[in-house]
């Protein structure tokens, strides 16, 4: 095997393991027998180690010394501290952007709030959810984009990489709910024209807001499962 056909695998393997560690079907603290993964994903050894050692970087996995691998454990501090570290940020490279930002800035931003708003029509509840989320993030990533920074952009990736399991506990309680949906719609509607008036301080605070919406949802959801 050549070594693009070995570092596709290896993508392959770190993908399908993190969107399942992000969606829950392996619990915190959970042991990651090889064998199951081998079995799960259809991938030997080698692509499995590369994956699991990518997700110990992101701290999604823990290595533990001589006995392999767990999910990483979540915890109410951490849920707090990667929510305000995610707000802090983004409300700084928001004022960047708006500092920033063209006309073609503008009009992504537009063009992305309007899809998001648009009614879906799906097939099933993990496809709403997915399609959603997917739209949510590109509108909030046009809105940071306009801070014309690739390494504050990294940062930005990887804090949100860490935010995800707590995130999606936040996703399935929010987007099956037309209400909590019609609330998001008018949240991001209101960002939006803040956005676009260059009002930085106002912007900064409503961005504030509305990624720390989430926290006591989550909290509760977590203490309902027995994660906290």
């Amino acid at each position: 095997m050549d070594s693009t056909s070995k570092q596709n695998l290896g993508i392959s393997a770190y993908t399908w393991l993190k969107h399942d560690i992000i969606r829950g079907r392996f619990q915190p603290g959970e042991k990651l027998l090889m064998s199951r993964l081998k079995e799960r994903y259809g991938l030997g050894i080698g692509p499995m180690r590369e994956a699991l050692s990518q997700l110990v970087a992101e701290r999604l996995v823990v290595a533990i010394s001589q006995r392999g691998y767990r999910v990483a454990s979540m915890s109410l501090e951490e849920l707090e501290d990667l929510y305000d570290a995610r707000a802090q940020l983004e409300g700084l490279v928001l004022e960047l952007a708006i500092q920033r930002g063209d006309d073609a800035w503008e009009a992504d931003i537009l063009a992305k709030v309007h899809t998001l708003a648009k009614v879906m029509e799906v097939n099933s509840p993990d496809e709403l959810l997915d399609v959603w989320d997917a739209r949510h993030k590109a509108f909030h990533t046009a809105i940071a984009a306009g801070c014309n920074s690739p390494h504050l952009m990294q940062v930005r990736e990887s804090l949100f990489d860490q935010v995800e399991r707590y995130r999606h506990l936040w996703l399935r309680e929010t987007v099956f709910s037309e209400e909590a949906l019609a609330r998001k719609r008018r949240e991001h509607a209101a960002l939006v024209e803040v956005i676009l008036a260059r009002d930085a301080p106002r912007a900064r605070e409503m961005m504030r807001h509305h990624l720390m919406t989430p926290v006591p949802i989550i909290t509760e959801v977590m203490k309902r499962r027995g994660l906290a």
